[in-house]
């Protein structure tokens, strides 16, 4: 597996696995080994996700070693602040039943954002988080945290997809040392990505699939992916992207596909705020 330096010096995949929406407990436990047999060595769960326990079951199940693995998980929203963040760290850590994490992020950018990082900042001295970063926060908002913190976000995990292909934010981030993770890199089908004309044609002219299109430039813009299935074909599918290459015009192309529009909702929309910081969580 291809790895990428983080801005503290460890080394992180570039192909993930993330488990968001997986809430019947065997499948999720079954879809982390199958992805672990298939290859993959980053697992991207999160507090609100609700299946941090059955996520640290299957680890324990494959038998591979811990510093061969990549572990992430995120920090929700109710306890981003100082106090909060060391708890809801330790009840994570239990759930997932490790010593520590690779990544730990906090999941939205709202709330005592400062609070939170500097808890964070010390669990990370105590070894017990690897590296820390963000999730969903735009350069204005990771600009102030940089600021007035000692540490740097080492990873900022936020939407790409060819339709939001976030052409500003991706570079600003490299600029300052962040390492851009994707979620949703299939913008989860809509827009009808899957049958999406020049993504099929660039997808028939390797031999490939429009989701290995999708993965494979992301992957070529240097930003770490998270792809999400139950299915071990589409995991094996999805994580076979190393034995082609996309040409500048097919970049160029794609990059005409973007709307620079979330293709789910914006995280400066009041409303979303209101509904976010008002979804209370057992974590």
């Amino acid at each position: 597996m291809q790895t990428v330096k983080l801005n503290n010096g460890i080394e992180m995949p570039l192909l993930g696995f993330g488990v968001f929406q997986m809430t019947d407990a065997a499948e999720c436990e079954r879809a982390v080994i199958d992805a672990i047999d298939t290859g993959y060595r980053l697992i991207d769960t999160a507090a609100s996700y609700q299946n941090e326990t059955q996520v640290g079951n299957a680890l324990k199940q494959t038998g591979i070693a811990r510093n061969e693995l990549f572990v992430t998980t995120k920090l929700w929203l109710q306890d981003t602040h100082y106090e909060g963040a060391k708890a809801q760290f330790e009840r994570s850590l239990n759930r997932l039943q490790l010593d520590y994490v690779d990544l730990y992020l906090i999941h939205q950018p709202y709330g005592d954002v400062h609070g939170a990082w500097r808890a964070m900042e010390e669990l990370q001295q105590t070894g017990k988080i690897r590296a820390i970063g963000v999730s969903n926060f735009h350069p204005d908002r990771l600009a102030d945290l940089i600021a007035f913190n000692k540490v740097a976000p080492a990873v900022n995990q936020i939407e790409v997809n060819p339709f939001n292909q976030q052409l500003h934010a991706v570079p600003w981030n490299q600029s300052r040392g962040i390492q851009p993770e994707a979620w949703a890199p299939f913008a989860e089908g809509k827009n009808g990505l899957f049958q999406h004309p020049l993504l099929t044609a660039i997808g028939q002219k390797y031999g490939k699939s429009v989701g290995q299109v999708v993965l494979r430039w992301i992957f070529q813009r240097d930003i770490v992916s998270l792809a999400k299935t139950v299915r071990k074909e589409r995991m094996e599918e999805n994580i076979n992207i190393l034995d082609f290459e996309l040409s500048t015009e097919d970049m160029l192309q794609i990059t005409a596909i973007d709307t620079a529009t979330s293709a789910f909702f914006s995280h400066r929309d009041p409303a979303r705020v209101e509904w976010l910081a008002g979804r209370k969580l057992d974590v």
